[in-house]
């Protein structure tokens, strides 16, 4: 948005961040909350503190920089609200999508940095890693999560935890740990289940499906076609009869096992009746089109070490353009005890399109990888009000569409609680 735009949108900006900004106390706060998004929000220049705060007049360096930097607001109880908003606002959802994004970084100081893969950069390079949470419709998106990966070695030594200022309670977690930790988050939250929809980074975790299942979720994440299944129940393969010493055998031997399959091995296994076309979207150029197949399959984690997790029923969906010489993509499902269908199937493993769209607006529009802090708290406070500034972009997509039927505007805010900034709206307000 044009400076301009922004100052014309003053009013609603105050009536969406009414409600969201009560948990942080002082007037000050929602003073410089409001400064923040409105930097945010102009189109021009880089989004970090220094310069955002250049364009907008009565910006302060120091007090923006206290506000995201050291101001002790909770990040959890302002992330609620949104997510409040967001459900509200995107009120006919599909699913919940959980991916990873990168922040390169040139120096080591900035927390979490470590050399590792950068999928901005599409290689190993220097830089931060964050998980996200996403609620979404088939139209739009927003972010209602975010958890910054730890590399071991910032929290090996308390020198090194002393330096990103991280607190004593936060512990290595993988990023698969730390998803399932967002979508324990927003559970807590109450936010409506959806089904799940991750790529293969999260689908090939055995323990990341099996996490969701236990928290009764369905989901459709993206598998390689390298992993192992068996396309019939192993449960109900015999037991031997034991030997007369010994203990009772409890599992099957390996050898009675079905056989074990790979994915790939499976698609090319099946029939040609077995194959269906299937359109799932309207994409920009004309109808989203291809091959698609469903298979009851039955993972083989752990099965060559003679493991033996709980083994469910899945649903594998391949996709093989009928075009091309071998399958392209291959999910693994659980969707409950509803009637599945195939095109329902595909609609929903199809669904994590638009987490890169996300993305993509959140950097280039937004400044979600622009921030220069150092610190844990200014990461996740900065992020927290990136996601802000992005959901009030959406309302603002949606009042605009001429065939829209909500009513998004909002409350009037609370006077007493932003009673200074009436008063003084653009004067220099110490942060406390």
């Amino acid at each position: 948005m044009t400076p301009k735009e922004v100052a014309a949108l003053d009013g609603r900006l105050d009536r969406f961040l009414a409600d969201l900004t009560t948990s942080l106390g002082r007037s000050e706060r929602h003073h410089w909350a409001k400064v923040y998004l409105q930097g945010l929000l102009m189109e021009v220049g880089r989004k970090s503190i220094e310069p955002l705060a250049g364009r907008i007049a009565g910006a302060d360096v120091q007090s923006l920089r206290q506000f995201v930097g050291q101001s002790p607001w909770a990040v959890e109880q302002i992330q609620q609200k949104l997510a409040e908003k967001v459900v509200d606002l995107l009120a006919e959802p599909e699913v919940w999508m959980i991916d990873e994004t990168s922040f390169p970084k040139a120096g080591d100081a900035s927390v979490g940095v470590a050399r590792q893969y950068c999928g901005a950069l599409g290689k190993i390079a220097n830089g931060q890693v964050a998980v996200s949470l996403h609620w979404s419709t088939c139209e739009a998106s927003c972010p209602l999560g975010w958890r910054l990966y730890l590399p071991q070695s910032w929290l090996e030594t308390s020198a090194r935890r002393a330096e990103g200022k991280i607190p004593d309670e936060i512990v290595y977690r993988s990023k698969n740990q730390l998803a399932l930790d967002l979508v324990d988050q927003v559970l807590k939250w109450d936010v409506p289940r959806l089904p799940v929809v991750a790529d293969s980074a999260y689908g090939n975790d055995h323990d990341f499906r099996a996490g969701l299942r236990a928290r009764g979720l369905q989901y459709a994440v993206a598998v390689e076609p390298t992993t192992k299944v068996w396309t019939s129940d192993p449960a109900q393969t015999p037991v031997a009869a034991s030997k007369p010493t010994g203990r009772p055998r409890q599992y099957p031997a390996l050898k009675d096992l079905p056989e074990v399959k790979s994915l790939a091995e499976v698609a090319k296994d099946l029939p040609n009746q077995a194959w269906h076309d299937i359109v799932w979207r309207q994409g920009t150029k004309g109808p989203m089109r291809s091959r698609f197949a469903q298979v009851k399959v039955w993972a083989a984690h752990g099965w060559k070490r003679q493991e033996h997790p709980q083994r469910v029923m899945e649903w594998l969906l391949i996709e093989w353009p009928e075009e091309a010489a071998a399958p392209t993509d291959y999910w693994l499902a659980q969707l409950g005890g509803q009637s599945l269908g195939l095109r329902r199937l595909v609609k929903i493993a199809r669904a994590r399109w638009r987490v890169e769209m996300d993305y993509r607006e959140l950097k280039e529009e937004l400044g979600l990888d622009h921030y220069e802090g150092r610190h844990w708290l200014g990461w996740h406070h900065h992020v927290t009000l990136v996601s802000m500034a992005f959901a009030f972009l959406r309302s603002e997509q949606a009042r605009a569409k001429k065939n829209f039927w909500c009513d998004v505007d909002y409350a009037a805010p609370d006077s007493s609680a932003i009673a200074s900034e009436a008063d003084s709206p653009r004067r220099t307000v110490p942060v406390v």
